[in-house]
């Protein structure tokens, strides 16, 4: 699947052509440096490597730096893998104007982090009025969670607290509202996982 390297910048709204105001998210999607070309006969799998961001040389471990001399570009601090139909060459741009004609397009980015939770937050327990079984004076606990004399155990899967955020999550078919190539950005209709600046890879 074709895509990009890219960073939230932030949402806003635009209006759409029959007046509706669209909330979006505003996304920077490249431009990637093609670093790496994966061939069948090589690797076993066909492939393109792209980099994105400038990172500093002294940063960089000498065989990254390697991978970046043979492509003709400055360090990079983002790496990722796509497949593509297109061939490419190493040192190769690619821009936003990948996704010029792109309909839908999937963001995958990593969630924000929100430390351990209780079930209210993690998991929308009811709380405060809707008690349940096992529960008297602690209105936001999650009751009781285990079985009975026989299995005597409490099963995997129970809904409890615990970490919250920090997830690798995808978000599918988002709408493309519009590209504007001369800034490198790229608006698609909702909200995708992350904070503002955050990394987000953008596959069409």
């Amino acid at each position: 699947m074709p895509g990009l390297i890219g960073r939230k910048i932030g949402m806003t709204s635009v209006f759409s052509a029959d007046g509706k105001n669209v909330p979006c998210t505003v996304i920077e999607a490249g431009p990637c440096v093609v670093t790496q070309v994966k061939t069948v006969e090589n690797d076993g799998y066909k492939a393109v490597q792209l980099a994105y961001g400038e990172a500093k040389k002294s940063r960089t471990t000498k065989a990254m730096a390697g991978i970046f001399e043979k492509a003709g570009t400055t360090p990079k601090k983002h790496l990722a893998e796509f497949k593509f139909d297109t061939d490419y060459n190493l040192g190769d741009t690619i821009t936003v104007e990948l996704f010029a004609n792109a309909e839908f397009v999937d963001v995958v980015g990593t969630s924000k982090g929100k430390g351990f939770q209780g079930v209210v937050k993690r998991h929308g327990f009811g709380g405060v009025g809707q008690t349940t079984h096992g529960q008297d004076d602690r209105a936001r606990k999650p009751g009781s969670i285990g079985a009975c004399s026989y299995p005597a155990k409490v099963f995997k899967g129970m809904r409890m607290g615990g970490q919250m955020g920090g997830d690798r999550v995808t978000t599918q078919n988002l709408k493309v509202l519009k590209v504007i190539p001369e800034h490198n950005l790229i608006l698609v209709k909702g909200s995708v996982a992350g904070c503002n600046g955050s990394t987000l890879l953008i596959k069409k």
